[in-house]
């Protein structure tokens, strides 16, 4: 597989992937996650309100929520940057299928289906927009299920790669009507990061290096293992963030002054409460973001420890030691961000770049996954 322009392409995207990732941790870490009350406007204008009588007439058509400038500029920023990431993709999809009129066709009509779907949803028509926004979903599916005679493997993950950006706007939706309820901001992370390894995997394979190492098949189930062990730590992490127990446990590296605090784990994780709720500011007690916050350290104990194995398997493989070299320094840079939240207070530079680094850490395993993987696409 060869494509300079599907592989510069998938590269933009996955640097910008990234740099969305640490933005909308920027704005969650800020409390600007509600910084705008609507979608995708903000108080109804594409950018945001800047001028005293647009704050005034914004104040006065969402008295729920007045403006805070501070927090509306960077929500809307973080939609803007994920809106160029969407065309970036649409793009990177339209090259890999574009030999395939019907497959070429099929994401046309996917686009154009997510744009009435959200001009629907703006004017009020709920349901003709869940129509639309389905069928937007479905296409690029159906392509990656029935590409058509001659598609090649890129093809098919370009169009995952397309609905799962699609979700991901659905998602960012979601968390502003449904308030920023945990499991859609945690969904929200790992679609994400979900975006972010397709995006590295399909730079890296369209590449005519992309042969894979000899010798080091037998590594691919232990990256696996890496790449399960950290999206669940993440995932973990991301429920930490969403119910605003990062500072549960203040001390470190006990617990509120124990190695076992009191926990509630039955009222930690549940997953779904109902529409309706305002979760700004999060609504589990103390003893349930403790228990949160407790799990999120001993998963960061298990990940850590896999990673290492992981790290251990790569330097016996004499192409991969630099590899398995970035793998374990960033491993200890993540330990040190996620200590240095505990112990300062959670400082917003140090609590996005957590997010970053876990990124990356993601990304450098998909990175080595494909280096030891057979050139199929």
């Amino acid at each position: 597989m060869n494509d300079p322009l599907l592989r510069t392409l998938a590269r933009l995207a996955a640097v910008l992937t990234l740099g969305v990732i640490v933005l909308g941790a920027f704005v969650r870490l800020s409390d600007a996650g509600l910084g705008c009350p609507d979608w995708p406007t903000c108080y109804g204008k594409a950018t945001w309100p800047r001028s005293e009588a647009a704050i005034a007439s914004a104040n006065q058509a969402f008295p729920e929520r007045p403006v805070e400038l501070p927090k509306a500029w960077k929500e809307q920023v973080h939609r803007h940057a994920a809106a160029v990431l969407g065309l970036l993709v649409l793009a990177l999809a339209l090259r890999a299928n574009w030999p395939r009129p019907l497959a070429r066709g099929a994401l046309l009509a996917a686009a154009a289906a997510a744009a009435a779907g959200t001009v629907l949803y703006m004017r009020g028509h709920a349901g003709a927009s869940v129509l639309f926004s389905v069928l937007a979903l479905g296409l690029p599916l159906l392509v990656a299920w029935r590409p058509g005679e001659g598609a090649r493997p890129w093809a098919r993950y370009s169009a995952v790669l397309l609905a799962v950006i699609m979700f991901q706007a659905m998602l960012g939706m979601w968390t502003v009507t449904w308030k920023l309820k945990p499991v859609v901001v945690m969904a929200h992370l790992m679609g994400g990061m979900t975006v972010l390894c397709l995006l590295v995997w399909l730079a890296l394979r369209a590449g005519p290096q992309a042969r894979g190492l000899p010798g080091a098949y037998w590594l691919r189930p232990w990256l696996w293992l890496g790449i399960v062990v950290l999206a669940a730590q993440i995932a973990l992490g991301g429920w930490t963030s969403a119910n605003y127990a990062a500072l549960a446990c203040p001390d470190f590296p006990t617990c509120l002054g124990r190695w076992w605090p009191e926990t509630d784990f039955a009222e930690a994780f549940v997953l779904w409460r109902g529409i309706g709720v305002d979760y700004e500011g999060g609504i589990l007690d103390g003893t349930a973001r403790a228990t949160i916050h407790l799990s999120h350290r001993i998963g960061a104990l298990v990940a850590s420890a896999v990673l290492l194995l992981v790290s251990a398997a790569l330097l016996r493989v004499r192409g991969l030691r630099g590899d398995a070299a970035v793998l374990a320094v960033l491993l200890a840079v993540q330990v040190a961000l996620g200590i240095s939240n505990v112990v300062f207070g959670l400082p917003l530079a140090v609590a996005t770049a957590h997010n970053g680094v876990a990124a990356l850490l993601l990304a450098q395993l998909v990175r080595v996954l494909s280096r030891v993987s057979p050139a199929r696409g």
